[in-house]
């Protein structure tokens, strides 16, 4: 096992930064579906209510943040004090949004949320990995 473990190990700081990018992508789309409208939702599909969201509203705070802090977080600049933003962000999503609605994250819509969560928390701690704009400053 230890030599399982040394082979995987090595693509450790790559993982990190395919984290951090694919967490950033996926709440930078959020962000353009609340904000650009785009793309599209249907009606009749879960995150149909993407297409109201206001901008000046909650839910609209809440896509700016995506947007802007998704896309540092996407190239990897500002990657700890964004991510530690968006972990806020997600778990104030999760306790005002979902979880009034059912104490289980399954049927309360929150499973997103809560990875979202604690994959941001992870990053505000681990940073961007080597792959990152914020490693490009460092040298």
């Amino acid at each position: 096992m230890d030599q399982f473990d040394k082979m995987l190990a090595k693509w450790q700081p790559a993982a990190l930064s395919l984290l951090r990018f694919i967490t950033g992508l996926l709440l930078f789309q959020f962000g353009v579906a609340k904000l650009l409208k785009f793309p599209a939702i249907p009606e009749g599909n879960a995150y149909a209510f993407l297409n109201k969201v206001q901008l000046m509203s909650l839910g609209g705070a809440a896509g700016v943040l995506e947007l802007i802090l998704g896309a540092l977080l996407l190239i990897g600049l500002f990657t700890r004090p964004a991510a530690f933003v968006l972990s806020g962000l997600m778990a104030f999503a999760y306790f005002l949004g979902h979880a009034p609605k059912n104490f289980f994250p399954l049927i309360n819509g929150g499973t997103l949320a809560i990875l979202f969560c604690f994959a941001c928390l992870y990053l505000s701690t681990a940073g961007g990995g080597p792959y990152s704009v914020d490693a490009m400053r460092k040298k």
